[in-house]
């Protein structure tokens, strides 16, 4: 059975967006409304009045920003996968060792769902509610993320029998961390991201 998101942790989540990836002013309330509204009913749950309604317009201005809910959606994910993969490449930006380079990846993706899980759940859930063309770029931008975490596992000091399973697999752990942390949990970001770099170090076979 899949994990369910907690809807009494949402009214205690920051609807929050990377600083400097979105418009300021009327454009940037209708990304945060439409967040908070996507995370909590998902995007067939949502309509564009309670979008323009959440952030203090009506539809015909909201129209005059984005011409149709999937373009709000399109660029909310965009957001998402844009961040993740910048972070990704800082963090491995000047390593050479293998595993400190597995390290420093899982340690970032796990921080990337910790400091924006309303992002996080709304990029990785409703991706496929957008058409092809719309979705392609932030297709592309997963496509690199998994790349890196791929290029780390062929190295040798892995002992690993399918390096694509092994990015997945490692990939989606902490994709679904963005579904259960939040305010009041059991554990820090820091300690979440210890277990989770545990975890895919013994999943990718580390050699002592």
């Amino acid at each position: 059975m899949s994990e369910q998101w907690d809807k009494g942790r949402l009214a205690t989540a920051a609807v929050v967006l990377p600083e400097g990836t979105t418009p300021t002013g009327t454009q940037g309330r209708v990304l945060h409304a439409a967040l908070g509204l996507f995370a909590e009913r998902g995007f067939h749950g949502t309509s564009i009045r309670e979008i323009g309604a959440a952030a203090g317009i009506n539809s015909a201005t909201l129209y005059g920003y984005y011409s149709s809910k999937e373009l709000v959606l399109a660029e909310l994910v965009l957001v998402g996968h844009r961040e993740l993969h910048r972070r990704l490449l800082e963090a491995v930006d000047g390593l050479t060792d293998p595993v400190e380079k597995l390290t420093a990846l899982v340690r970032t993706h796990v921080f990337a769902h910790t400091d924006f899980p309303l992002l996080a759940v709304v990029t990785n859930s409703e991706l496929h509610v957008l058409s092809a063309e719309l979705a392609a770029p932030s297709l592309a931008l997963r496509a690199a993320s998994e790349q890196l975490l791929l290029d780390v596992l062929a190295d040798g000091a892995f002992d690993v029998p399918d390096a694509r399973l092994a990015a997945r697999a490692i990939g989606g752990m902490g994709q679904r961390v963005g579904n259960w942390f939040g305010p009041g949990q059991d554990h820090t970001r820091e300690q979440v991201a210890d277990a989770f770099v545990l975890f895919a170090l013994r999943l990718a076979g580390v050699r002592a």
